[in-house]
Order: structure tokens, then sequence, then C-alpha cells
């Protein structure tokens, strides 16, 4: 199907842990929920399928992957403007992804990355991360729990937004290399900021 309704596939093929390779989902336009859940708990589940989808609405994406620990890479994500929740919880525990789609959105909205990679700890290199401002509660818990990870570029330099880092960097590895845009002013550091020892 290339034009979906809402909550379409939502927890499809929810823990089907037998499940190795997902089918194609060709739709460019996503209608609200429509992929949540949708593949949750496939443990054996090492391939993604392609998501061209570039419009996005509210929790399309969310917890589609979550819990798919033998997926090691994730599909692109070509949308630059995002929908509320739209991506929360997406590759949350997946423990082997090793590499993170690009993620090239510049306009981000409520609780859009919340928890995007919590628990992922094999991935050592964050995707840049390049808007500018930040919508509530956008990043947070976005990187808990990557215990690996030592290396974000985040180029934000308005973070007024609600709880927009909150505990988003919580747990990861003890040094790493953080960048900053230029123009950025703020100073937070822990696990609501720049990692601590970083």
């Amino acid at each position: 199907a290339t034009t979906l309704a809402g909550n379409c596939y939502c927890a499809m093929f929810r823990g089907c842990t037998n499940l190795t390779t997902a089918p194609e989902l060709p739709a460019t336009t996503l209608a609200e929920r429509c992929y949540h859940s949708m593949f949750y708990g496939c443990t054996n589940l090492t391939t993604a399928p392609e998501l061209p989808a570039t419009t996005l609405t509210n929790r399309c994406y969310c917890f589609m992957f979550e819990v798919c620990t033998s997926l090691t890479t994730a599909p692109e994500l070509p949308a630059t403007t995002l929908a509320d929740g739209c991506y929360n919880s997406m590759f949350s525990g997946c423990t082997n992804l090793t590499t993170a789609p690009e993620l090239p959105a510049t306009t981000l909205a409520t609780l859009c990355y919340y928890g995007m990679f919590y628990g992922c700890t094999s991935l050592t290199t964050a995707p840049e991360l390049p808007a500018t401002t930040l919508a509530d509660k956008c990043y947070r818990n976005m990187f808990a729990g990557c215990s690996k990870l030592n290396y974000i570029k985040m180029l934000a330099t308005n973070i007024a937004a609600l709880d927009c880092l909150d505990y988003w960097v919580s747990d990861v590895a003890a040094t790493g290399t953080f960048v900053k845009s230029s123009s950025a002013t703020w100073n937070e550091t822990g696990p609501c900021g720049v990692p601590y020892g970083w």
C-alpha cells in the first residue's frame, strides 16, 4: 500500500520471534500511528525494510523496532520535518545496532526522538543532529543507556524547549567527543547536556 490509514499495520508482527526479514513498506506519506510497534520484539529480525516516507504523522514509527536485538543497521529516515512522537523509542533496546540512520530533520516536534536509541549498547557514534531549535522533550532519553556511545555532533543553539535534553545522554561512555555549534551559548553538562568527562 502507498496510501495508509490511521493505525495501519500497528503491531502487525509484534512478538514474531521467528521473523528474519520484513516486507516492503513503500508508502511515502504516513498516517497517524501507522507502523506503531509493527516489529516490536522480533528478536531474530536482521534486516529492516526501506522507509522512504518524507511526510510523517504523529507516532507513525513509534516503537517500530523496539527490542529487535538482532538488528545491526537501521533504514534511512529521509524526513526533514517531524511529527509529534514520530520516532519515539523506534530502536530502543536494539542491543546489536551498530549503525544509526542519518537524521536530517531540521524542524522537530514534541517527543519526536524520545528514547529513540535507548539502551542501544553497541552504538558508538550518534547521527549528526542538525536542528538548531529544539522542541519539547524532543531528545529526552534519546541515547540513555548507550554505554559505548562516545561521539555526538549536536548543532542546537536554542535549547529552551521544555525538557528537550532531559537525560538524553544518561549512562553513555565515560569519555568521548561532543561537537557543538560555534554559535551555541548553552553550557549544560551531565546527563542533560554535554556528558561529564567529554
